[in-house]
């Protein structure tokens, strides 16, 4: 019997929807909501939104925004004692993929107890959560609808991956008009994460007929839409679809866990202070490369949804052509650097190549790494 789970929080879509953010944190039984965001989005405004709808439906409040591009275990540490000393019974995201993880983790500390590092890996928190929304400020991460917290380990310098259905958020608010407020740079890396997302849930050994909908969905998108978002920031339409392609790759990913570029990513992640999405352009060719002989078929299909004419052609030939048109699209919104131009030295290869055998996200990608093919790839992408 051919039996799977899939598992997606309540989803409010649409611009405007920011103002259902009261309504739905009330419907969860919330008396005083812990929001979680950081400085950028606080300046855009989007906080103070969040706050007049909160405070109109009747709830209580307390921000919490001592958190950086990549959330760090000590930063949880602070934000769950914030929380206990507040006398909160809710948590609310505002913002990217960083808050989201960032009220993920604090949410088991205060319900769980101990510290971030005893929860990474699958299944291992065992109290209930507090109930927790969240309003994405970007587009790329999907953490609104995911079962991931990533956290960075200070003490070992990598991301940590903690998986459990438990930190599917109850309810996701998705509002296009809040991506307008980030500078292209990031549209491109947070798109550029959003489509790793999607071509790696795609090929992952626990991928599911329905996972895989979302994943080719979302790649579609990707492909439309990316160029014209990170071009004019103001771009409505392009703002809207590229916030459901991050919801469905989001969707995608957190159902059939992804593969060896976010496993090896986590990893440059804890040793550079780079956004996420710039390590993932960096290394998803090279992996795609590597990943190709174990299913050129499924490239195939990703060479179409990114509209090249794969007709007539032998699916290893036809595969090729998704990895030139991710090729492309790296280039045309600026992100086809390697990671020396990054910052990372290859001297820390070999113990990147380490950690990366052990993240979590390795066990799902369709064909098996080595330490020896990982340090490959590493070297490839340098």
């Amino acid at each position: 019997m051919n039996i799977s789970k899939f598992v997606t929080p309540e989803i409010i879509f649409g611009c405007g929807s920011l103002s259902q953010v009261g309504e739905s944190a009330r419907r969860l039984g919330a008396s005083k909501v812990f929001v979680v965001s950081d400085e950028g989005v606080i300046g855009a405004g989007w906080v103070e939104k969040a706050l007049h709808y909160l405070h109109a439906a009747g709830l209580k409040t307390s921000v919490f925004s001592a958190l950086t591009t990549n959330p760090k275990d000590l930063e949880v540490t602070e934000g769950a004692a914030r929380y206990l000393a507040s006398g909160c019974d809710a948590i609310a995201a505002v913002g990217g993929g960083s808050p989201t993880d960032v009220a993920k983790a604090v949410a088991i500390l205060v319900t769980n107890g101990g510290s971030t590092r005893d929860y990474e890996g699958i299944n291992r928190i065992h109290r209930p959560l507090p109930p927790m929304l969240s309003v994405p400020s970007t587009a790329g991460a999907g953490s609104e609808v995911s079962q991931f917290a990533i956290i960075i380990d200070t003490e070992r310098r990598l991301k940590m991956s903690i998986i459990s259905k438990s930190l599917v958020p109850d309810i996701a608010i998705v509002d296009p008009e809040l991506l307008c407020t980030k500078d292209a740079r990031l549209a491109a890396a947070t798109g550029v994460d959003a489509l790793t997302h999607g071509i790696e849930s795609y090929v992952s050994l626990a991928g599911t007929h329905l996972t895989e909908i979302h994943a080719l969905k979302a790649i579609e998108l990707i492909a439309r839409y990316l160029r014209r978002a990170v071009a004019d920031r103001d771009d409505l339409e392009a703002n809207t679809h590229m916030a459901m392609a991050s919801l469905s790759a989001g969707i995608a990913f957190s159902n059939a866990i992804l593969g060896a570029t976010h496993a090896m990513a986590h990893q440059v992640d804890g040793q550079l202070d780079q956004h996420h999405g710039e390590s993932n352009a960096a290394l998803l060719p090279h992996v795609m490369e590597f990943n190709l002989p174990a299913c050129p078929e499924r490239f195939q299909k990703i060479a179409s949804a990114f509209g090249k004419d794969v007709r007539g052609l032998a699916p290893e030939r036809a595969a090729v052509l998704a990895i030139t048109a991710v090729r492309e699209l790296l280039a045309d919104v600026g992100l086809d650097q390697g990671l020396a131009a990054l910052g990372l030295n290859e001297a820390v290869i070999p113990e990147l190549s380490r950690n990366a055998l052990r993240d979590a996200c390795l066990v799902t990608n369709p064909r098996e790494a080595s330490r020896t093919d990982l340090e490959d790839l590493f070297r490839r992408a340098l």
